[in-house]
């Protein structure tokens, strides 16, 4: 049997930690069939971006419309968009697409290199969460979307306002950067139901590609046929496990181990 399809619409992280290589492997890991629209290309490593080119439009239209029209698509889920172009092209092409979106609203680098031009924040913001299924901002890119800081658990309500007021059907806002507490906690919302998750908080430091793998495990549940709390419920459980056995690499920060399934 042909399993699911989810596209990753995002760009490359040279080493391997998050991006379309973490996107590919939460994929794999899951049990679907991972795809690619590739929008930029990062030199990247365990201590950082050291440069990052952009994809030309035509080619992120090619790779979209090569996938699509042939194999197709039972979700999408979009990453690393770097500039106001590539932003609209993409929320352009998702357009009436009628799968799950799921939007990581990618601002920086877990070691603070910006990803998202500022320019294209008002893009993000105005053309493609409209789309969205599901938007997965963390705190930073809360603030990023919509000026409101969050500097407690309380505040993730009116988190969750903000970025609805843009358009998307359900938005997750991740308080793992409220870095306090024995448990990450995140708020799904539609704005009229409400859903905690949380998990232990674990010490270790290798956490690159949390977030890309994150929004790639509720896509590829949300294609797997779950209703979008069941989606985001399990996707939790994959990436608590994957930051628990997140492993060193380089002299930096080390990823998350999208494999820890199949070893557990």
């Amino acid at each position: 049997m042909t399993p699911a399809r989810v596209l990753t619409v995002a760009g490359s992280d040279s080493g391997g930690g998050a991006g379309i290589q973490a996107d590919l492997k939460t994929m794999l890991a899951l049990g679907v069939h991972g795809m690619s629209v590739l929008t930029a290309v990062t030199a990247q490593n365990s201590r950082g971006v050291s440069g990052a080119w952009e994809l030309p439009e035509e080619a992120v239209r090619a790779q979209f419309r090569a996938v699509a029209d042939d194999i197709g698509v039972q979700a999408v889920k979009t990453g690393m968009l770097s500039s106001a172009r590539l932003a609209a092209v993409v929320a352009d092409l998702l357009t009436g697409v009628d799968v799950p979106v799921v939007v990581d609203p990618v601002g920086i680098s877990k070691h603070g290199d910006a990803l998202l031009a500022a320019e294209a924040v008002a893009v993000v913001r105005d053309r493609l969460l409209p789309v969205a299924t599901v938007v997965t901002p963390n705190l930073d890119e809360v603030e990023l979307l919509t000026g409101v800081a969050v500097a407690g658990e309380e505040g993730m309500r009116a988190a969750a306002e903000a970025v609805l007021a843009h358009g998307p059907r359900w938005a997750l806002i991740k308080g793992g950067h409220l870095g306090a507490g024995s448990d990450a906690v995140d708020l799904l919302t539609d704005g009229t139901h409400e859903h905690w998750y949380r998990a232990p908080r674990h010490p270790n430091p290798h956490t690159h590609g949390t977030g890309c793998t994150l929004a790639s495990a509720v896509a590829c549940h949300l294609a797997l046929g779950h209703d979008v709390p069941d989606a985001v419920g399990r996707a939790k459980q994959y990436v608590t496990g994957a930051i628990a056995a997140g492993f060193p690499l380089g002299s930096g920060i080390g990823p998350v181990d999208h494999g820890w399934l199949q070893r557990a």
